[in-house]
């Protein structure tokens, strides 16, 4: 079958660093027909710029992403628009698998699942949502399911890993600029499924998703600011709710998050005292909003491919941490002739692997010979070098092509 077309819309402020490292894993993705917009502040669209990507560039450096996402969607030109965060890296495959349900002309909207900075848990699998904004996990098995969604409820999409028929958003009004960054993918999903849409859940689809800093939280995910958390609940129930007491709820919720950070040392009382006033602040300041979406007209912008993405070969560097220097240099050579690179590193012990995509441009994975490579899997595992590494290329070539496994 062949692929659809697809833009690829990445928005990002005040993080080239981050945005740099996604657009570097973007590059090597198997999807034949991608365009890639960013949305992003001057500085960082100025780093773009100078990293010669064909990419559709967008400045813009407000503290709104659904305003910036609508940007985009603006200069998409593919029937399918996908939506990735600049602090998440794309496994090569996952734009193929999330967009090929739309396909299927029924489908509006898919989501993937989003593994966390270590590599080694979910940090997000499936879910639906209810009107009053509540989530609810549910099993959606390994294999790509379809979803109806109805006026109570919808299958929520991660922002970092999402993709939507173009058409559909735009005739909806796009993402609601009322949602500066909190609640802005959820409100779409219940739009969506107010009309009967469908949405595909892709577990094969998967990014890899960091939590970088911004101006609303900490690297740990401690927040900074719960001005918008408290606007966006508001308004949310307000337009959405059928429990008269969905608000007081969520905000008993983000009080509880407060005692918890509290009682574990991330915050201190009057930082607490002080997001908590922020949060009552935003709540007020939601009082009277009403939504005021109008149907977004797409700009005449043609189809801008990205040179380079398409099927490729994979090649996976196996051996010990003493082995690093040689390894690197061949991973070097692997990534000049154009292969997706895994690098594994193992040490002595238990120690728990984590997996990432690296400034260099290689997956490299690290941990200890008999540590875990998943959260889900046995602590500790007694296994020889050949069935570690026969392991480690199975559970990865699910994800990416890793072709002969390379070792000493």
């Amino acid at each position: 079958m062949t692929a659809q077309p697809a833009s690829l819309i990445i928005v990002s402020r005040h993080r080239p660093a981050a945005l740099k490292l996604a657009l570097a894993g973007v590059a090597q993705m198997d999807h034949p027909c991608i365009e890639v917009i960013v949305v992003t502040d001057p500085a960082s669209a100025a780093m773009v710029r100078g990293l010669g990507m064909q990419v559709k560039l967008a400045e813009y450096d407000q503290p709104n992403i659904s305003a910036a996402r609508n940007i985009g969607l603006q200069l998409a030109a593919a029937p399918v628009v996908a939506f990735l965060d600049d602090d998440a890296v794309p496994e090569p495959s996952w734009l193929s698998r999330l967009a090929a349900p739309f396909a299927d002309p029924q489908v509006t909207a898919a989501g993937g699942f989003v593994l966390g900075r270590s590599g080694l848990a979910w940090q997000w699998r499936a879910m639906w949502v209810d009107r009053d904004g509540f989530d609810h996990p549910f099993d959606a098995g390994t294999d790509t399911s379809l979803h109806q969604g109805t006026p109570q409820r919808a299958i929520k999409t991660q922002g970092t890993n999402c993709a939507f028929r173009r058409d559909t958003v735009l005739a909806l009004g796009g993402f609601d600029p009322a949602y500066a960054f909190y609640l802005d993918e959820t409100d779409l999903n219940l739009r969506i499924a107010a009309k009967g849409g469908v949405t595909a859940v892709v577990p094969g689809a998967v990014v890899h998703h960091g939590f970088a800093a911004s101006d609303r939280r900490r690297k740990n995910r401690v927040p900074t600011d719960l001005f918008q958390i408290g606007q966006s609940l508001a308004y949310f129930t307000a337009r959405h709710g059928q429990d008269p007491a969905a608000l007081q709820k969520h905000v008993a919720d983000q009080r509880a998050r407060l005692r918890r950070l509290v009682l574990r040392g991330k915050l201190g009382p009057h930082t607490a005292r002080r997001l908590w006033a922020g949060l009552q602040r935003g709540i007020a300041a939601a009082q009277g909003q009403a939504p005021n979406l109008q149907p977004l007209c797409p700009t005449e912008s043609a189809l801008l491919p990205l040179p380079g993405t398409g099927p490729r070969t994979g090649c996976l560097l196996f051996g010990t941490c003493a082995d690093r220097s040689r390894l690197e240099q061949q991973a070097k050579a692997a990534r000049a002739t154009g292969q997706i690179v895994t690098l594994i590193l193992l040490s002595r012990g238990i120690r728990p692997h984590t997996h990432r995509f690296t400034e260099n441009g290689w997956w490299e994975q690290t941990g200890g010979r008999f540590g875990r490579s998943f959260r889900f899997g046995k602590r500790i595992a007694f296994r020889n070098m050949l069935e570690r590494q026969q392991e480690e290329s199975c559970r990865l070539a699910g994800l990416r092509p890793v072709g002969t496994i390379k070792s000493d």
